[in-house]
This record gives structure tokens, C-alpha cells and sequence, in this order.
């Protein structure tokens, strides 16, 4: 891990830049797996799935009998804690429901605002290195709140043409029974323009490696939305020397151990607390079983020292981590500077696993600098928000005179004549 001593903000751009492949480099293939799935439906699916995943499957969706064996497969310990879990993301993302916003703008003016879930959506589960089962809770919870009337999962199999047993228990304790085994950029191909198999969907939802991020990225292209750009993992920690140099480097590795190409940071403006970090988090590097990722992920990662906390906070917003942790002694100093972040955590028993798994709130957040724009998935990520309004023959009497200015200004006579017409007839 790279240490680095009060940076010059010229340099910032440099040393905040994440470790990720350039689109150009992945688009090609993308755009390649897109049209063959597009034209050959599941014939494509079955070639990119043997290509890429290494099985032949006889039938990509999962059956009722798969599902009860996974069930019987999982510990009860396990579903205790998936349990716990699922309580407390339903719980949390309960409490974000909204009732109907509604106002009279002006007598006879009556303006409203409802909300509608997203007809169609789909779920994408990464598999590989670490089947994300917790990832069904953050976006399977959401959808059933919001009352998605379909809600499809695509997930890639193992060699052995498998799910794992506790992506598939998970699935079904949220309700979802519609699930494929495709994953990678085919699997967002095929839930973008649907196949003989898979049905198509509005909206994408799940995070992914870089193909898959670009993939999502290339389906909005398709008139599909997207949750957000979600790409490798990544982390940042503000620590001071009041923080448990232990904790941070077990928070630090937690996320590296995630890919290669996830990145991990440490802003600090003590410099006595980075060694100790340095310290900590190389031994603990060496029981992880996860070692050769985490380590290629600390490749990617720095330390970085600041003489100020101003400093170390204009650092962090350039940034826009998807995970904050702020280990420091003056918390409120950076819970109410933080502009760009996915999701913060805050003291010394507040690991970011928590959030990973089932303190409750969501997991999927915006990464490689887009927290700066963009929100971690929430309950309204899968509702739409529809305006009405209705106007009586005294409120098109009060806006009337102001619509035909207005419109008769840019020069639209028929937006003009839809209110004339109306007021003629009244008077």
C-alpha cells in the first residue's frame, strides 16, 4: 500500500484514481455478447455460459426441486442470521415509504403526487469468488415492498451447473422463484431484450464486475434504466488516534478481500496511527484465505496523511467513496461535511460488514467516483413517481389568462387555444 504526505491537490486526480479498466477495453465484447444475444436468444445464452462459465446446461432456469434441496442444503444457523438480516432491511426500508404528496396550487388547482412500482425488474446476483446471497436481501426486500409485479434473478452457475444453495434459499424467503442460471454480461443482455426463456425487464438492478457494470451501462442504451454504475468495491476510512488501529485494518481488508480490483483508503491526520494500521492490517493479511486478493487489492490502495481535518475532508468528497468510515475522535466534523458518499459508518462498532449484511440499510451503492451523483439503492429505486392534477371551472379561470400569455409568448397557438376554448365556453 502506497503512503503518501500531504498531497497537493494537484495531484489528487492521480492519486484517487481507481483501478479499473477503461470502457473502450470491454465495450467491444459487450457489444459483441449484446447483438448475439439479441438474434439467437438462448442459443447465445447457452454459448456464452459454456464460454465463460465453463458448464453446458440442459435448462438455465431453476426448478422447484432445486430450490427445496438448496433449503435443506443451508444450516439452520444460517437462516437465523439471513433471518435477522432480512428483518432488519425490511424494516429499514419500510420506514421509507411515503404517502400521497398533494397541494392546491391556486383555488380549483388541485395537484398531486403518487407513487407506482416498476412493473418489471431484474436482479443481478454475482456468483464467482463470493455468491452474494446478502445482495438478494438489499434488492429483492425493496422490490416486494414496492410491489414489482415481476421481479426475475439472474445468477451465474458454478462448474457444476449449480446455484449456490443459499443464493437460491434466499431467493425464495424474498418470494422469488423466477431464476436463471446466466450470468455475466449475457445475463443483462437477456433481461434487456429477453429471450425464448428469459423475459425482458424495465429496470437492472445488482452489482457486478467491470463487464457486467459496462453491460448495465450499454442496456441503457436499450431504453433499460439502471440502478446505478456499480463496479468493484471500495472503501475509504478517516482515523485518528483515538481509532483501534485493529479494527481499521480489519474494515480495510474486509473490502479488499472482495476482488483484485477492489481499492481500499486511509486518510489520516495522525501519522502515527498510519503505521500502526500498516502494522495491524499486515498481520492480519495473513490468516485471511482470501490472501492473494486482498493483497493484490492493497496494490491498488493507499494511505494517505493530512495535516488538517479540512484537508482530509475536501480529500474524501473528491473521492466519493462508496463506503465512509469515519474512526475519528471529532465525528460530527465529518457527518456533517461529507457531501459525496454511498453510505457512512460511524464509531468503532460500526464495521462496514454490518452494512454489508444486516444492520439494515442497503448495500448496493454507487462506486468509482459516482456517489457524487448518484444514490445507494433504496426503496424508491423501484417506484415511479407519477403527478396528477385536476383543475374545476374556477381554477382554469385563475391560470387561464396566465397559460395563454405564456404560451402565445413561445409561440405554441395551440397550447393557447386549449385554454381559450375552455375559458370562451365559461364566460
Amino acid at each position: 500500500m502506497q503512503k503518501i504526505s500531504n498531497p497537493n491537490q494537484s495531484s489528487w486526480e492521480a492519486i484517487l484514481q481507481r483501478p479499473t479498466v477503461q470502457i473502450d477495453d470491454v465495450e467491444s465484447t459487450v457489444c459483441e455478447v449484446f447483438n448475439e444475444v439479441r438474434s439467437k436468444g438462448d442459443t447465445a445464452l447457452d454459448k456464452y455460459t459454456s464460454l465463460f462459465d465453463g458448464v453446458q446446461l440442459q435448462n438455465i432456469q431453476v426448478s422447484e426441486s432445486e430450490i427445496q434441496q438448496a433449503s435443506n442444503q443451508v444450516s439452520d444457523s444460517l437462516k437465523e442470521a439471513i433471518d435477522l438480516a432480512k428483518n432488519n432491511i425490511t424494516a429499514f426500508h419500510s420506514a421509507q415509504k411515503t404517502s400521497r404528496v398533494e397541494v392546491q396550487t391556486t383555488p380549483g388547482v388541485y395537484c398531486w403526487q403518487e407513487k407506482r412500482p416498476i412493473e418489471k425488474v431484474g436482479l443481478y446476483i454475482p456468483g464467482g469468488t463470493a455468491p452474494l446471497f446478502s445482495t438478494i436481501l438489499m434488492l429483492a426486500i425493496p422490490a416486494q415492498l414496492a410491489g414489482c409485479k415481476q421481479v426475475v434473478l439472474c445468477t451465474p452457475p458454478d462448474k457444476q451447473g449449480n446455484v449456490n444453495p443459499a443464493i437460491l434459499y434466499t431467493a425464495a424467503l424474498c418470494g422469488i422463484k423466477t431464476i436463471f442460471k446466466v450470468g455475466g454480461i449475457q445475463a443483462i443482455a437477456a433481461m434487456t431484450f429477453g429471450t425464448q426463456t428469459i423475459p425482458a425487464v424495465y429496470k437492472i438492478f445488482g452489482p457486478g464486475n467491470q463487464f457486467v457494470t459496462v453491460a448495465k451501462q450499454y442496456a441503457t442504451r436499450y431504453n433499460i434504466a439502471i440502478d446505478m454504475p456499480a463496479g468493484p468495491s471500495e472503501l475509504l476510512i478517516v482515523a485518528d488516534q483515538s481509532s483501534n488501529p485493529a479494527y481499521v485494518a480489519s474494515d480495510l481488508l474486509s473490502q479488499a478481500e472482495h476482488g483484485v480490483d477492489s481499492q481500499v483508503i486511509l486518510v489520516s491526520t495522525d501519522s502515527d496511527t498510519i503505521d500502526k494500521v500498516q502494522q495491524a492490517l499486515e498481520e492480519q493479511l495473513e490468516d485471511l484465505p482470501r490472501k492473494a486478493i486482498a493483497s493484490k487489492s492493497i496494490e491498488n490502495s493507499r494511505f494517505v496523511y493530512f495535516d488538517t481535518q479540512e484537508s482530509a475532508l475536501e480529500f474524501i468528497n473528491s473521492y466519493g467513496p462508496e463506503h465512509f468510515i469515519i474512526a475519528s475522535s471529532n465525528e460530527e466534523f465529518y457527518i456533517d461535511g461529507i457531501r459525496n458518499a454511498g453510505s457512512v459508518f460511524i464509531g468503532k462498532y460500526t464495521p462496514e460488514s454490518a452494512g454489508d449484511y444486516a444492520s439494515g440499510t442497503n448495500h448496493t451503492l454507487p462506486t468509482n467516483g459516482y456517489a457524487k451523483q448518484y444514490s445507494g439503492v433504496n426503496l424508491d429505486s423501484f417506484l415511479k413517481s407519477i403527478t396528477f392534477q385536476k383543475i374545476s371551472e374556477k381554477g382554469i379561470k385563475n391560470i387561464g389568462n396566465a397559460i395563454e400569455l405564456m404560451a402565445e409568448a413561445e409561440g405554441l397557438f395551440a397550447h393557447k387555444n386549449a385554454v381559450s376554448i375552455r375559458l370562451k365556453d365559461l364566460n
